[in-house]
């Protein structure tokens, strides 16, 4: 991985992620737990999530398109689409610093999920 790459990953991932996902990609309380209102907090992007159970090209598209394109648009959540806030290139950093943070065991299943 391109350090230069990740390090812009983690500047816009502590600006457009972490008031949500967590300083340290720790999400938030209870994640797996629906809320009043049906929505489901912020998972962690941690290993001890389920972000890398999911192949980059998905990863990217709900980042880029929101859920509401894989959930249907009737489905609760407070995930945004950051097509319009963000390029391509910076969405792939934050994924990038993103897996950075995995440790390899985690890396190494999640490349098996992207056929490498």
């Amino acid at each position: 991985m391109d350090e230069t790459f990740v390090a812009m990953g983690k500047v816009i991932y502590d600006s457009e992620c972490a008031a949500c996902h967590g300083a340290q990609l720790e999400g938030q309380a209870n994640w797996r737990e629906r809320l009043p209102d049906g929505k489901l907090p912020a998972p962690p992007h941690d290993e001890t999530g389920h972000t890398w159970h999911h192949p980059d090209r998905q990863l990217f598209n709900i980042t880029k398109l929101g859920l509401a394109p894989f959930a249907g648009p009737d489905y609760p959540t407070d995930m945004p689409a950051f097509g319009s806030r963000l390029t391509d290139a910076e969405i792939i950093a934050v994924l990038s610093y993103i897996k950075s943070t995995w440790p390899e065991n985690i890396q190494k299943q999640h490349d098996l999920r992207n056929g490498s």
